[in-house]
């Protein structure tokens, strides 16, 4: 098998690339993930985070080194093994990073990533609840709603923030984060919408892209220090699918070397 593009996991960014990716009609896409659908129930249900965490069918179940502090215990350190990756098993909490971390980025050369630069782009892709504004979008793919949930707990901890010399603030995606909010997440009509939902699905039509589950990226087949394709295991067994153009690491932290 050969194709244009070869994008390794299909979670969040795997998923909008594949998206980006495949609406060059000329362009043939690969996109490839180890875990299998996101067909589970307890994906789209909110609270359903809770048995996707920790779960072998949809998370890797890394754990940390042993800690010292905490009498050499492990810690769980989750991170999504199904298509949509962590955005098909986490808390569904949007929050942008702080305007002065993106601008540190440009300072240190990448001037495509200050925090002028990205804020269109955050917007383009999104489908605020309550339309339109000067930090938020609508129409975009990734649909972004207010919580459901109010508690007096929640109320309580807040004003304590406050108490504390923490500034009470309307939300976390305007660029400065320092305050106590309620985040906002994504969710559409009571159910999580994941990446796969925003970005993979809509263009799963597309006769140039082809997706591939429970297969493994075993290797990156190199020629010199160009990427020529990928080693891959599945149920049918080895496969060796090449690549024209690119081949993409999207696995995760962990996942990309």
């Amino acid at each position: 098998m050969e194709f244009d593009y070869i994008i390794v996991g299909a979670g969040t960014a795997g998923c909008v690339l594949a998206n980006r990716l495949s609406a060059d009609r000329d362009a043939s896409v690969m996109l490839i993930e180890a875990g299998g659908k996101d067909d589970y129930f307890w994906i789209d249900i909110p609270v359903g985070y809770l048995y996707t965490i920790g779960n072998p069918r949809t998370d890797w179940c890394y754990e940390t080194e042993p800690e010292p502090g905490l009498g050499g215990r492990r810690i769980g350190y989750a991170r999504g093994k199904v298509l949509g990756g962590c955005s098909s098993i986490n808390a569904m909490i949007y929050m942008r990073g702080q305007r002065s971390d993106y601008d540190h980025w440009a300072r240190l050369g990448n001037r495509n990533w200050s925090w002028d630069e990205v804020l269109p782009v955050f917007k383009r892709s999104e489908d605020y609840q309550h339309g339109a504004d000067e930090f938020h979008g609508a129409g975009g793919e990734l649909r972004v709603e207010e919580r459901r949930v109010s508690w007096e707990i929640l109320d309580a901890w807040r004003a304590a923030a406050a108490e504390c010399g923490i500034p009470p603030i309307d939300e976390f995606n305007r660029g400065d984060n320092f305050g106590a909010a309620y985040f906002q997440v994504n969710q559409r009509r009571g159910r999580r919408f994941s990446a796969t939902k925003a970005f993979l699905r809509p263009a799963q039509h597309r006769a140039n892209l082809k997706v591939m589950t429970d297969a493994l990226v075993e290797g990156v087949r190199l020629d010199g220090r160009k990427a020529r394709g990928v080693t891959v295991r599945s149920s049918a067994g080895r496969l060796e699918i090449n690549a024209r153009r690119e081949v993409v690491l999207a696995a995760g932290s962990i996942g990309s070397p």
